[in-house]
C-alpha cells in the first residue's frame, strides 16, 4: 500500500511539474529558445505574492491575481525588448542572456528579500487532505493544483489547435519568415507565447511556494526539474511534457519511499535513462535547434 501511496503522491506532484514544464515547452516549440531563467522567473513570482501578502494582509491567491497578469505583462516585454535580438539560427546568445538574467534576478532578491527560506500559507488548507480507499490520503491543495495544471494545460492544447492564434503560432514556429509575409507579426505572437509561458510560471512558483519552502536560489532546483520533464515528454508536445511531468513525480516519490535521502537523485536517474534510450521523449518528435 505504501507503493500504490507513493504513486498517487508522485501523480499530484507530477501536476505542479506540468505546470512549470509548460512554459518552458512552449516557448521551445515557439522560438526553439531555451529560457534558463525559467526557475529564477518562478521564484521571481513567489517573492511578489509574499511582498503583497505581508503588505496587504491578503490571501497568497488572492494576491496571485495581481502577480500572473503582472508576470505575463514582464514576460511580453522581456521577449519584445530582449530576448528577441537573441533568436537567431545560433541558440547560444539566448542560453547566454536568459541565463545572466537567471544570475541577475536571483542575486537581487538575495540583496533585498535575504537568503532566509520563506514559505507562503493559505491556513488551514496548507494542511487538508481527502482519505481514499485504503487509507491513502492525498492532499486537498496539491488535488487543486492538479486539476488547475490539467485546465491549463487542456486550454492552452485547445488554444495552439483549435484558434487562429494556435495556427499562427504552429506556422510562426516552422517558417516566420512566410508567416511575415502574411501580415501577420512573429515578434508580436513571440510576445504572447512568452506572456503565456510567464504567466504560467508565476502559478507554479506560487504553488511550489505554498507547498514547499522557497529562497533566491531555489530557482535552478526547478527549472532542473522542468527541463527534464519536457525532455522525458518531447520538447514541444504540451501533452507530452504533462506525461512527463507525471513520469518525474512518481519516480521521485517511489524514490523517496525506497530510500528518502535518495529522491531527487533517483528522478534524475529516471531523466537519464529516458535521455539514453528515447533520446527524443515519448512522443519521439525529433527537433531541429
Amino acid at each position: 500500500m505504501n507503493l500504490i501511496d507513493a504513486i498517487v503522491q508522485g501523480i499530484l506532484l507530477g501536476g505542479l511539474y506540468a505546470i512549470f514544464a509548460a512554459g518552458l515547452s512552449l516557448m521551445f516549440g515557439v522560438m526553439r529558445l531555451v529560457n534558463l531563467a525559467h526557475g529564477a522567473f518562478a521564484v521571481l513570482a513567489a517573492y511578489g505574492v509574499l511582498v503583497i501578502v505581508r503588505v496587504a494582509l491578503v490571501s497568497p491567491l488572492i494576491a496571485l491575481l495581481v502577480v500572473a497578469p503582472a508576470m505575463a505583462l514582464l514576460g511580453y516585454g522581456i521577449q519584445r525588448l530582449i530576448l528577441q535580438k537573441t533568436l537567431g539560427e545560433s541558440p547560444l546568445p539566448s542560453l547566454l542572456v536568459t541565463f545572466g538574467l537567471s544570475i541577475m534576478i536571483e542575486n537581487i532578491l538575495l540583496m533585498t528579500m535575504s537568503a532566509d527560506q520563506q514559505r507562503l500559507s493559505l491556513g488551514a488548507l496548507d494542511t487538508a487532505s481527502i482519505e481514499l480507499l485504503g487509507g491513502i490520503r492525498i492532499g486537498v491543495f496539491p488535488l487543486i493544483t492538479f486539476l488547475f495544471a490539467i485546465v491549463a494545460l487542456g486550454t492552452l492544447s485547445w488554444v495552439t489547435a483549435r484558434t487562429q492564434y494556435g495556427r499562427l503560432v504552429r506556422a510562426v514556429s516552422d517558417d516566420p519568415d512566410t508567416v511575415a509575409l502574411s501580415g501577420a507579426n512573429p515578434k508580436r505572437i513571440y510576445g504572447y507565447a512568452t506572456a503565456i509561458a510567464f504567466g504560467l510560471v508565476a502559478f507554479a512558483g506560487v504553488a511550489a511556494g505554498i507547498q514547499t519552502s522557497f529562497s533566491p536560489t531555489s530557482g535552478s532546483l526547478l527549472l532542473i526539474f522542468a527541463f527534464e520533464a519536457v525532455i522525458i515528454g518531447g520538447l514541444g508536445s504540451i501533452w507530452g511534457t504533462f506525461a512527463g511531468a507525471i513520469i518525474l513525480g512518481i519516480a521521485q516519490t517511489v524514490g523517496a519511499a525506497i530510500a528518502p535521502a535518495q529522491q531527487v537523485l533517483i528522478g534524475h536517474i529516471v531523466f537519464l535513462i529516458f535521455l539514453a534510450f528515447l533520446p527524443h521523449g515519448l512522443t519521439g518528435r525529433k527537433v531541429k535547434i
